[in-house]
C-alpha cells in the first residue's frame, strides 16, 4: 500500500459518501477539503453545510434525511416559528448548537481550520476535515436576472416554478483568500487526490477557486482522479445538470471530464465514454447506496490511483 495522505475534494452528499468509503481504507490518512461556498450565517449561527455533512458522515452520525445529525430534534426552529419568524433554513437542535459554537469560536479569533478540527475530534472522527482557506468564500448564483445567496437559491428558488436557468456563478472572496498551510501540506504529501462525485461547478470549483489550491494539485506527484457525479447517465441529487449546462459542457461523465480538463489524470465512471485527451478511464458501478458499495467504490478509486502513479513512476 502506498503511503501518504488521501486528499478528497468534496461537497454535497456524493462527496461525503465517497469520503466515508475512503475512511475504511485510509483511516487517519484521509484528508477532506470541504467546499466553503455553501456557508451561511443564520439564526445567529455560522453554518458550514458541506464541512459538517462530511463530518457527520465520517462520524456515522448522519441522519436518514441525508443531512444533519441523526435523531436530532427541532424544538428551536419550532419555537422561532411560534414567535413569528419565517424559517426557511432548518437546523436541528444539536446541529444548531454546533453552529452557534462555531460562530462564537470564530468571533473569538479561532480559524475555521481549528474549529473544524475541534468538531471532528468531539465527534470521534480520525480523519481531517479542512477548509481550503480560513477566509470566507461564498457562492452566488444569478438566475431570474438577480443574484441569489447560494442557500436561498437552493432552498427557496429551486422549490418555486418554473425551474430557473443559471445565468452566472460567482465565488465571492475567493480572489482575496489564501490557501491554508494545512491544505497545501496535505496536497503536497498526498498519495492520491480524489475529486468526489460532487457538483463540479458549485461544490468543487469553490475549492479550486482559492488561490494556490489548483496550483498545488497540479504540482503534486499524486495522481488526480475524479468520480463522475452521474449514475447510469443521471444526476443522483441536486441541480448538477443546470450548472454544467451553464459552464458549457454536457451533463454527463464526458462533460465532467471536459469541465475539469487537464487537471485530471483519471476519471471513474459507470458508463463507457470517449477518452478526452487520452484521459485514463475506469468503468465501474459508482452507486454509493450502502456501506459495502461505498467501501468497494472507494477501494477501486484508490487502486486506480495507485495504478496511475505506478505507470507515471515507471515512465519517469
Amino acid at each position: 500500500m502506498t503511503s501518504g495522505a488521501v486528499v478528497v475534494l468534496a461537497g454535497g452528499t456524493g462527496g461525503a459518501k465517497l469520503a466515508r468509503g475512503l475512511l475504511d481504507h485510509a483511516g487517519s490518512d484521509l484528508v477532506v477539503l470541504a467546499n466553503p461556498g455553501d456557508d451561511v450565517e443564520i439564526h445567529g449561527a455560522h453554518v458550514a453545510p458541506d464541512a459538517d455533512l462530511v463530518t457527520f458522515w465520517l462520524a456515522d452520525r448522519i441522519d436518514e434525511r441525508g443531512w444533519g445529525l441523526a435523531d436530532d430534534t427541532f424544538a428551536a426552529m419550532d419555537m422561532l416559528r411560534e414567535l413569528g419568524d419565517e424559517i426557511w433554513f432548518n437546523l436541528g437542535d444539536r446541529d444548531l448548537a454546533l453552529c452557534l459554537r462555531r460562530a462564537r469560536r470564530l468571533a473569538d479569533g479561532a480559524t475555521m481550520t481549528e474549529v473544524l478540527a475541534e468538531h471532528a475530534a468531539a465527534l470521534g472522527v480520525a480523519a481531517r476535515v479542512l477548509p481550503p482557506s480560513d477566509e470566507p468564500v461564498r457562492t452566488l448564483v444569478q438566475a431570474d436576472d438577480r443574484w441569489w445567496d447560494f442557500q436561498e437559491f437552493m432552498i427557496r428558488r429551486l422549490r418555486m416554478p418554473p425551474e430557473p436557468v443559471v445565468q452566472d456563478v460567482r465565488f465571492v472572496g475567493a480572489q482575496d483568500a489564501q490557501a491554508t498551510a494545512e491544505a497545501l501540506a496535505a496536497i503536497g504529501t498526498a498519495r492520491a487526490i480524489v475529486v468526489g462525485p460532487s457538483n463540479p461547478v458549485i461544490s468543487i470549483r469553490p475549492i479550486l477557486a482559492v488561490p494556490g489550491i489548483e496550483d498545488a494539485i497540479r504540482a503534486s506527484a499524486a495522481p488526480v482522479v475524479a468520480v463522475a457525479p452521474f449514475v447510469e447517465g443521471a444526476v443522483v441529487k441536486g441541480p448538477t445538470a443546470s450548472f454544467l449546462h451553464w459552464a458549457g459542457v454536457s451533463a454527463d461523465a464526458l462533460g465532467t471530464a471536459r469541465y475539469y480538463g487537464d487537471l485530471l489524470d483519471g476519471l471513474v465512471t459507470d458508463e463507457p465514454i470517449p477518452s478526452p485527451g487520452g484521459l485514463a478511464l475506469r468503468v465501474t458501478d459508482t452507486l454509493l447506496g450502502d456501506p459495502d458499495a461505498r467501501r468497494r467504490v472507494a477501494g477501486e478509486v484508490l487502486a486506480f490511483a495507485d495504478e496511475l502513479r505506478a505507470t507515471t513512476e515507471g515512465t519517469a
